[in-house]
């Protein structure tokens, strides 16, 4: 499938993401769109398709991963793999969505709820009462080094990619919490 040929060239041997093959860094919301891509494959791939084993492969990969990398907030960072980045809101957001709704659908273990609940708590540290959304990764196009990554900018204030991931990731939460 198209999904398994993006994670030969993009998924690295630790189980985290590269932004892009010319972008050598595991940028957070990259990470993000790549969970959320899988989890929405998954969820719609009928059970006996041929790339289904594959693809439930390199999510589980990814998830252990992305666990391991966490936050003591539950946030996980712009830079995933790097203690010094800044904590993303939207990087946050989309893996909270992708781990919550392989606990809800078996694809992963109970071992993954405390991180789910964590993260939940995490990310909703980062919208205030106004709605507003704290820490938002800047657009970012690949970039040829680590530290163009991050360096990215943080926004916070109004930002449309932020507000809608955190909108999924609360619905998934209503879906995870109703099961």
């Amino acid at each position: 499938t198209l999904l398994a040929s993006y994670a030969r060239r993009l998924q690295r041997p630790d189980g985290l993401f590269n932004h892009a093959v010319d972008g050598p860094a595991a940028w957070g919301r990259g990470n993000g769109f790549a969970a959320l891509g899988i989890v929405e494959a998954l969820t719609v791939m009928p059970a006996r398709h041929p790339s289904r084993a594959a693809l439930l492969e390199i999510y589980r990969r990814h998830m252990a991963a992305i666990k391991a990398q966490q936050s003591p907030d539950g946030m996980w960072r712009q830079v995933i793999d790097d203690p010094a980045a800044y904590r993303e809101e939207t990087a946050t957001a989309m893996l909270l969505t992708a781990m919550a709704r392989g606990l809800r659908l078996g694809w992963i273990d109970r071992s993954y709820a405390p991180v789910v609940d964590c993260a939940w708590h995490g990310l909703a540290a980062h919208v205030a009462a106004d709605g507003t959304i704290i820490d938002v990764c800047t657009g970012t196009g690949s970039g040829p080094t680590h530290r163009y990554y991050f360096d990215r900018a943080a926004i916070t204030g109004a930002d449309d990619r932020g507000g809608a991931m955190a909108l999924l990731a609360a619905m998934e939460m209503y879906e995870f919490e109703k099961k």
